[in-house]
């Protein structure tokens, strides 16, 4: 990781990270899959295979918040049925980064943001339609949980960007707000927590990306009681919409770049 390039950002760089950070906290406790324009922001103004590495100790503080907030609310045969595809999905994100330079790092991120984009209006319009989403329990469940785990955790190791892969498919197995939100707290505590080895044997995470998240972290809590206070407040549907148009934005910015 280019760990001097973290000392030379500018006052107005880390006002952007602290921005993302804060907008982390809030998405873990109350728009999962929010923190994609974290994502952007982190990569646009670090090297894309660094800000993967400085913005997962932010993710997992975020969590850390989320659990404690919804922890009564998990549904942990779930969370069992996901983590074997995860673990699949994780290894190969793994071992792309181990193939991958900076340059198709960034441009990855940007095509999984835009990929993230068009998941999120396909299942906000799945979301709409009357028809009964299929049980956890089922052949159809199973197989959907497979393919949504392995699809999650590439794209949670590749770029921090499980989240709206998982919000699809947690909300086309049925589930509401609050089992919702407490399953996706522990499903990424754990699976963020079970990625810090692979990014420190990959030098994303170090002792100087460490202190960058230290003076960060602290922009998660407030993010995260704000969260807490919206949940039952915000227009949702008008904030996805500025979601999914931020992530438009910074997809593209990262392709362009």
């Amino acid at each position: 990781m280019d760990t001097m390039t973290l000392w030379h950002i500018s006052a107005w760089e880390f006002a952007a990270l602290a921005a993302a950070a804060l907008l982390v906290g809030f998405s873990k406790t109350a728009v999962s899959g929010a923190n994609t324009v974290s994502l952007a922001i982190f990569a646009a103004v670090l090297p894309a295979r660094a800000s993967t590495g400085v913005l997962l100790p932010i993710l997992i503080v975020g969590d850390v918040l989320a659990v404690l907030t919804y922890r009564r609310h998990a549904h942990w045969p779930t969370l069992w049925r996901l983590f074997p595809a995860v673990a699949v999905g994780v290894v190969c994100g793994t071992l792309f980064l181990v193939w991958a330079d900076d340059g198709i790092v960034r441009t990855s991120i940007g095509a999984i943001l835009l990929l993230m984009a068009a998941v999120t209006v396909w299942r906000r319009r799945a979301a709409a339609q009357d028809g009964e989403p299929d049980s956890v329990a089922t052949r159809t469940g199973r197989i959907k949980a497979r393919s949504y785990g392995v699809l999650g955790g590439f794209t949670t190791m590749v770029a921090n960007a499980g989240g709206p892969v998982m919000s699809m498919y947690l909300l086309s197995a049925g589930f509401r707000k609050l089992g919702f939100l407490g399953t996706s707290a522990f499903f990424f505590l754990i699976v963020n927590v079970s990625k810090v080895p692979f990014s420190v044997g990959l030098g994303l995470i170090d002792g100087h990306s460490l202190l960058l998240d230290a003076a960060l972290a602290a922009f998660v809590v407030p993010g995260a009681f704000i969260g807490k206070w919206a949940v039952n407040r915000i227009n949702q549907q008008l904030f996805e919409r500025l979601v999914i148009a931020a992530t438009v934005v910074g997809g593209v910015q990262l392709l362009l770049r």
